[in-house]
């Protein structure tokens, strides 16, 4: 697969410990967006951070357990990513969600049998 040219990036803020169907939030979006047939995803974890209630979760050497901020990042075209916004809509209760335009300089996937 090759992807150029005009794209969507999501980019969505959750907690470490949000949890879907009982298994953690940005492990199920990983595999959500796997499952259909998105162009790439990425999970980062933060070191600190503050949402909506105005908590900040941060790392301390102390404390092992802060429900750190996760960044789940996903890009591809702009019609795939609108397809997959109400699976994310369906999966999210507490959050941000955000969408920018991206320019995609080079995607590039071995085609089927090329290995």
């Amino acid at each position: 697969m090759r992807i150029e040219g005009e794209g969507k990036l999501v980019r969505i803020f959750i907690g470490e410990s949000d949890r879907w169907k009982g298994h953690a939030l940005h492990d199920a979006i990983l595999m959500e967006a796997r499952k259909k047939g998105l162009a790439g995803a990425t999970v980062l974890r933060g070191l600190a951070g503050f949402g909506a209630h105005s908590r900040v979760h941060t790392a301390k050497v102390l404390r092992l357990s802060q429900d750190l901020p996760i960044v789940v990042e996903i890009v591809d075209r702009a019609d795939r990513i609108e397809a997959f916004m109400p699976t994310l809509d369906a999966m999210i209760h507490e959050g941000m969600v955000t969408v920018e335009r991206v320019e995609i300089h080079r995607y590039r996937a071995p085609e089927a049998g090329s290995r």
